[in-house]
Formats: C-alpha cells, structure tokens, sequence
C-alpha cells in the first residue's frame, strides 16, 4: 500500500506542477488579457464576439444583473438543445442515425447539459446521432463550463471589491473564459489524445466485419475533441455508453493519464487564480494544501478498502481475488487502482465520467465517491464552482472560530455578518435538502422502486447516488439504475436546475453583499486564516457538514452493505 500512496501523491504533484503556472495565466487573461502577446490571434475572435454583443459586453453588473444574464442564458440554451434532441429527426433528416427523442429525455438530457452535469440516462451512439452531438452536446460542454468560471470571477470580485455594488460582466467572463482558455486547451489536449489512438474523424460510422464474421457498424464521429472539453471543462459526458471504458474513448494506459490528469488540471488551476484575483496568495495555498490531503486521504482509502480480502469467498475465487485483484466491472487495461483512482477523481471534481462500474465496487470502496459528492465536491469541484464551494466552507470555519476564541469574523478585510452567513448555511443545506426529499419521494413510488437493479441496501446506494449527483451538477453513475423513464428523468432534470441556480443565485449574493462592504485594516483581533492550525479546522468543518447532511441514509447505504458483505450473518 506505500506504493499505491506515493503513485497517488506524484500523480496529484505532475498535474498541480501543470496546474499553477495555468491558474497565473487565466488569472490573467480573465482580466487583462492584452499584457499576453501570444493571445492576441485570439484577441481578433474576442472582439468578435464584443462587437456582437456591443453594450451588454462592456457594462459592469451588479449581483442581481449578473445571476439575470447567467439565468437568461441557461435557459435559453437548454431550449435551443431540448428542441434539437425532441426533433432531430427533422432538423438532421440527411443523416440516417438522427432519431426523435421522447420529451422526458429530450428533457433530462438537455437540462443536464446546460447545468454542466451531462448525466445520461439515455445511450448515446444510439440515440444521438453525430451531427447533434458536434452541434448541440459539445456546444454546451463548453458554455456550461464558462459559467462556472463566470461565477468564480464574480465572487472573488465581490471579496476584492470596496464599496462597489458591481462584480463584472457575464458575458465578458464567459467569452474570455472559452476563447483564452478552453479553445487552447482542448486544441493541445486533442492532438494528444489523437497521438495514443483517439479517433478524429468526421465519419458517423464505418462498417466493418467482427472475428465471429457478423458485419458490424461502429460509431464514430469527433472523439478526441469532444473528450478534450469532456475532461477538461468537468463535463463528463461522453459519445459512448461505456464512457472512459470504451477503447475508442479511453484506448490506453497513456490515454487514460491524459484524460485522468485533464480532469484535474482547471479545478487545481482556479486555486491560483482564485488567490491572484483576490490579491492574496496564501489563501490559495491554505485551500489547495487542505484539498490536497483530503484527496490523496479519500483515494487512498477507497484503493484500501477495494483491495481489501472477502473472507467468505470460496478457495478458488479467493485465489484469483488475491492475485488479480476485485476487476468485476474494472477494464483490464487499467485495473483496480486506476479504476478507483478514476472515480474519486471524477466526484471530487465534478466531471462526472467514469472507466469502470461503480456499483462492481466494494461497498467501502464506493464509498468514497459518493462521499466525495455529499462533501459539496469542494475537494477542487467542478470548473469555478468547486473553489466558490470551498470558500464557503471556508467562511463558515472563520465564523465558527472567530466565535469559539473570540476574534472578529473576517475574511480578506471583509467583515462576516449576519446576512453573509444565512447565505452560506443555505449554500450548506439546500442541496442536501434537495437530494433527501427527492430520494424519500421517489423511493414511495412503486415505479421510483422498480428501477432499481437491486433491493436493500444496495439499492438504497444506487438511487442516492444517482439524486446526489445530480443536485451536485456531477453527472456520474452508481450504474444499475434503470433510469429512462418519465419518473426519473424529469425528477433528475429538475434536480440539476434547482441545483444549479440556488447555489448561483446565493454565490451572487454572497459576493454582491461582500461588494459592499469596505475594507478592514487588519489587527490584534482578526483571525488568522493562513495557519496550519485553522488549516486543519478548515477540513474538520468540510468533513462535519457532510455527515451532518447525509451520515444517516449513507450509514443505510454502504455501510450497511459492508456489514452484510464481511458478516454473512447479518444478511
């Protein structure tokens, strides 16, 4: 197991030493992208859009302006989308994969896109066709992304601001976001991914014949492009059922790195530019350190736990588990480390994609990514929206302890009052809120019952799962939810809404209301927010309002089912 610790810390040190000089550079180009010379190709495409948009590109919003244009253009995507996948058939009649989609998934599936959840309860190398997923799905991956970067931009100009109502410009944030950032990266990122075997190709489909002489048409189309802005916009979302699983998504060892790396590489990124805009670095350095040792923590335990033996297996199974490791679920080409690896990976970042079942998982081990949800995905989160999540938490630890040792409550000179903390006890609650009622209202139905794959505990994991990662905005799959159906696709879709706009709304707010406020000189009564030791009451505080929120349904859930699975007695 030390050398399953060390692959994991220097897997997480090669991308943070990718990740920091990036976090500089967006911080820069989000708000003086002129002093940049080898952007300015890219400046012309900006200016493009400026002109288009002409006076809305250039005012500076406050925080109700600003949740108005993020709201108008969230809806007005999921519309253009819905209508795409209800009739593609008709708008695509030239290509013969192009099908109709029934409303409840046409629904779930463009709702899931716009919020930057890319949850798929439907297949799509069969329902989607090629000119739908270039058009519409890759489309959204890379809009739904900028708006969490948007809302990180609008926070930390609330916290650097004095006395000034507005925190930016939405539409700027959004372009400057998608042509500086995401454009280049997905470029350097495609043509790696093109180099260990991706394909690239503007073919739907080629026909060939399989070993068993049965003719067989596999889908094509733009993969490698599309897994780019997949991984690194914490999309998730693939063109393949299988996900990171299927050889042409994820061929190798070295594909896989890439596109697990890629996962990483924003959210660890966004701590620097986070403490940059604010103008204070070791406040990016306390949030990435704490990320850090809970990261590297959750995914050694979760390797751990599924390495762990079964007691109870018969000689001959025991044998192989012992040589072989648990593979139910996993991809040979990758095996259980880098399975678990995958999968915390995904959920503390938002992403969503997966290289293996988690459902196949030993019941601790699929703990973890659960876990990793419940938590807020604050361990980097998704694009922007992770390191705002942290903050908050971060807020309500120098609330919390301002009051147990009696210094002033202030973060960055801003003074935590009344108003900011029921902003963030909301922020804290409302999603878990959201999930548990979803789950308890679904799991009444006979047909919410139904779906399920499996009964007891199981599938009391499978179905909280499914809710949290969607109040979450993740996307990934407990697997074994049969979840095409009227019932949970629009209960799901209405989730990833509800989800996405509370927790927008109440970060707007946050930062209108730090906006404000005027700057406070520090003195012999602020608390320190740099030290190690409130570090370490940072984590306890993240660590606590997650099993707060969700400890009893997740005790019946994979705790139970470790019980039963190491204590036949208990079956």
């Amino acid at each position: 197991m030390i050398a399953v610790f060390g692959t994991i810390v220097f897997f997480f040190l090669l991308v943070l030493l990718l990740a920091w000089p990036l976090g500089g550079y967006i911080a820069t180009v989000i708000e003086t992208p002129e002093r940049i010379r080898w952007i300015r190709p890219l400046q012309r495409l900006e200016r493009f859009f400026s002109l288009r948009l002409k006076g809305f590109y250039l005012i500076e919003m406050g925080w109700k302006e600003y949740f108005f244009a993020l709201l108008s253009f969230i809806s007005v995507g999921f519309l253009l989308l819905f209508t795409l996948l209800r009739w593609q058939g008709v708008w695509f009649f030239f290509d013969p994969n192009a099908l109709n989609m029934p409303s409840h998934t046409a629904f779930n599936t463009a709702m899931s896109f716009v919020t930057n959840t890319n949850w798929l309860s439907c297949i799509p190398e069969v329902e989607l066709s090629c000119l739908v997923q270039m058009i519409g799905i890759t489309t959204q991956q890379f809009f739904s992304a900028c708006v969490g970067m948007a809302l990180l931009c609008a926070f930390a100009r609330g916290l650097k601001n004095k006395e000034n109502k507005k925190i930016g410009n939405f539409w700027r944030d959004v372009t400057r976001f998608s042509v500086y950032v995401l454009l280049p990266l997905c470029f350097i990122v495609s043509l790696l991914l093109v180099a260990t075997g991706v394909p690239q190709s503007a073919s739907g489909s080629v026909r060939y014949q399989s070993v068993e002489g049965v003719e067989t048409e596999l889908p094509l189309g733009m993969i490698a492009s599309q897994i780019a802005i997949k991984q690194l916009g914490s999309n998730g979302g693939g063109l393949f059922r299988a996900n990171g699983a299927h050889p042409l998504e994820n061929p190798s060892p070295l594909s896989n790195l890439i596109e697990l790396a890629a996962i990483l590489l924003i959210p660890l990124a966004l701590c620097r530019t986070f403490a940059d805009l604010v103008r204070a670095p070791r406040q990016g350095m306390l949030i990435i350190s704490v990320m850090a040792v809970l990261f590297i923590g959750g995914a050694f335990l979760a390797c751990y736990a599924e390495s762990s033996q079964i007691p109870f297996l018969p000689e001959q199974e025991r044998s192989f588990f012992e040589a072989q490791g648990n593979m139910e679920g996993k991809e040979t080409r990758f095996g259980p480390f880098w399975s678990v690896l995958w999968a915390v990976s995904t959920t503390a970042v938002a992403n969503g994609s997966t290289n293996s079942s988690i459902s196949s998982f030993l019941p601790l081990a699929g703990a973890i990514p659960l876990g990793m949800i419940q938590l807020g995905e604050v361990l980097f989160g998704g694009v922007g929206t992770g390191i705002v999540g942290a903050v908050v938490y971060l807020l309500l630890a120098v609330f919390s302890a301002g009051l147990m040792v009696g210094r002033t409550p202030e973060y960055l000179g801003k003074k935590i009052e009344a108003k900011e903390m029921k902003l963030v006890i909301l922020l804290a609650i409302i999603p878990a809120a959201l999930v548990l009622t979803s789950l308890s209202l679904t799991l009444m139905q006979p047909e919410g019952r139904g779906s399920l794959s499996s009964h007891g505990p199981h599938g009391i994991t499978e179905a909280l799962y499914a809710f949290s990662s969607s109040a979450a905005n993740n996307g990934s799959s407990f697997q074994g939810l049969q979840a095409n159906n009227p019932l949970y696709n629009f209960l799901l879709g209405a989730l990833m809404y509800l989800g996405r706009l509370f927790s927008a709304a109440l970060i707007l707010a946050l930062a209108g209301s730090f906006a404000e406020k005027k700057k406070i000189a520090v003195g012999a009564g602020t608390l320190s927010t740099g030290s190690v030791a409130f570090g370490v009451w940072f984590a306890f505080v993240i660590l606590l309002i997650g099993a707060l929120n969700f400890l009893p349904v997740f005790v019946l859930g994979p705790v139970v089912e470790h019980v039963m699975l190491f204590f036949p007695i208990y079956r």
